[in-house]
């Protein structure tokens, strides 16, 4: 947790930094274990430092977090970014709580109290993540969490790993009425990976993606993949059996009440299945996410969309040339990730690969004001800027038609 005592001592750091910056805060990197499988180990970290006992291992990096990671085990602050600052550790979480005028803008925070409203990661695991579910918010409301709408960005220039294929929904026989039950004995006898037999796989490709909303079945596989959702950490595991060993059966219930659980048993998670979204046949159609031109016109540079189709969350990908230089203008707080290259953002230097020189957080007001982005380095500069619920209207919609 931050350092600072008081709210009134976060808030009048935040505005010090603030100013001191031009509204732009470099935040460090937020690794995360899971206990569940082996990490891809391409997050940067040297090898000694993925393996983390029995926490797991490194398998995720949260970006502009101001959620906590919910592990089984883990400390307090696991998932949660901090401030660079030379002085008292400082939270974002914390400065949000404290300073959302400053950081969010009066508006947009008086009109979305709950915070930044979206959590932004980098997921890298040796094998296919188990087949789940997020529940949706009629669920997630019984053990006071939000839902979590998700999509994914597939990072190109990397190993993709042993099975860069998803497995996403159901066959949609098995989403009829009368079928659904197929699902449960995998459920009750949790000793096998075949309930994949029901879904199907779709190939990840560098530098598109998918909207995953709460309720849909999904396995994602190994492609290092940048992902962008509503701030929550909910799920329900439906598959039993994932890389070489049984996973513990708690994570089916995980976001499930206790008196839920003994009076319906595994019959319960189900009910967080969309039936009808996940039996889709054009699934695929309305959910892909290919990168569509935000209609900037740069000379030396291309921006698109790459997180689009709902008002959940959004997010861009821009690329400039070398020596190239662009002027944004945005229209509130977002968060800046950056894949490739080097250059400065609003002054302050940026370095694709080097953890705690690829991470930002504009503010409101350094967001609304222009701000310069140039590439200083010999190759392209690849960066992601991330943004929270209704800061962009008029978004493209999900799906290749």
């Amino acid at each position: 947790m931050s350092d600072l005592r008081s709210p009134l001592e976060v808030r009048d750091r935040v505005e010090d930094l603030l100013g001191d910056s031009g509204g732009v805060l470099r935040l460090e990197p937020a690794f995360v274990a899971r206990d569940f499988l082996p990490p891809g180990r391409r997050l940067g970290l040297p090898e000694e430092r993925y393996d983390v006992g029995e926490r797991g291992a490194v398998c995720e990096r949260w970006l502009a977090s101001t959620t906590r990671a919910d592990n089984r085990v883990g400390p307090e602050d696991e998932g949660l970014s901090a401030v660079v600052t030379d002085e008292e550790r400082l939270l974002l979480r914390d400065a949000v709580a404290a300073a959302p005028d400053l950081v969010m803008g009066s508006a947009y925070a008086a009109s979305h109290p709950a915070g930044l409203g979206r959590l932004a990661k980098l997921f890298d695991y040796a094998f296919r993540l188990p087949y789940h579910v997020h529940p949706p918010q009629e669920y997630a409301s019984l053990v006071g969490a939000n839902a979590k709408d998700e999509a994914y960005h597939f990072l190109p220039g990397v190993d993709p790993g042993g099975h860069p294929e998803s497995f996403l929904g159901v066959h949609p026989w098995v989403a009829r009425p009368g079928s659904r039950d197929v699902l449960l004995p995998y459920l009750v006898d949790w000793d096998s990976d075949l309930i994949l037999r029901h879904s199907r796989a779709e190939l990840q490709v560098p530098g598109e993606g998918f909207l995953i909303p709460s309720g849909v079945l999904h396995a994602p596989g190994t492609a290092l993949t940048l992902e962008l959702q509503e701030d929550s950490d909910v799920l329900a595991m439906f598959q039993a059996l994932n890389g070489g060993r049984i996973i513990s059966k708690d994570l089916l219930y995980k976001d499930v009440r206790r008196e839920d659980r003994d009076e319906h048993g595994e019959r319960f998670p189900l009910r967080f299945v969309d039936w009808e979204t996940n039996g889709d046949p054009l699934f695929y159609e309305s959910h892909h996410l290919s990168p569509q031109p935000t209609g900037a016109r740069f000379e030396t540079a291309a921006e698109t969309w790459v997180f689009y189709g709902t008002p959940k969350f959004s997010g861009k990908r821009l690329v400039v040339d070398p020596g190239g230089s662009v002027e944004l203008t945005e229209p509130g707080v977002y968060s800046v990730f950056v894949w490739s290259g080097s250059g400065t953002f609003a002054g302050h230097e940026v370095r694709g690969g080097e953890p705690g020189l690829d991470e930002l957080l504009v503010s409101h007001d350094a967001a609304t004001r222009p701000h310069r982005v140039a590439n200083t380095g010999h190759d392209q500069l690849m960066l992601f800027s991330l943004f929270g619920p209704d800061l962009h209207a008029d978004l493209p919609p999900a799906g290749v038609g």
